[in-house]
């Protein structure tokens, strides 16, 4: 893990690699999709909604009724990339759903009021 790195450079680094058309480093891309998960825990705490951003980090979020048990009601799950792009702006949430990159389930997880997390 590479606690010295700054994460929301990592969000920087990540996008800037994107715009030469290189994939990002693993390291960064993890780092940038944790800072974005933190970013989205902050602008929307609760426990309703989990976001899995597979392997590299799942939160809760978005007010409303806790889930405590077993599957989530309420679940958002898509890969890194699919994830840096819709929390930085640069995809769209129904675009992303329509195609398939993201997968949606239940009444709260329509994220779209809570993005882009960042000025990207």
């Amino acid at each position: 893990m590479s606690s010295a790195h700054n994460k929301s450079e990592s969000v920087s680094e990540a996008l800037g690699a994107l715009d030469r058309g290189d994939e990002p480093e693993r390291v960064v891309l993890r780092d940038a999709v944790r800072a974005l998960l933190t970013e989205l825990s902050q602008r929307a705490p609760g426990r309703s909604v989990e976001v899995r951003i597979p392997p590299f980090g799942a939160i809760q979020c978005v007010p409303g009724p806790r889930h405590t048990r077993g599957t989530p009601p309420n679940v958002v799950e898509t890969d890194p990339m699919t994830w840096l792009l819709l929390a930085t702006g640069r995809l769209d949430w129904a675009e992303a759903t329509r195609d398939g990159r993201l997968r949606a389930s239940g009444i709260r997880t329509d994220l779209t009021e809570y993005l882009p997390l960042t000025g990207e």
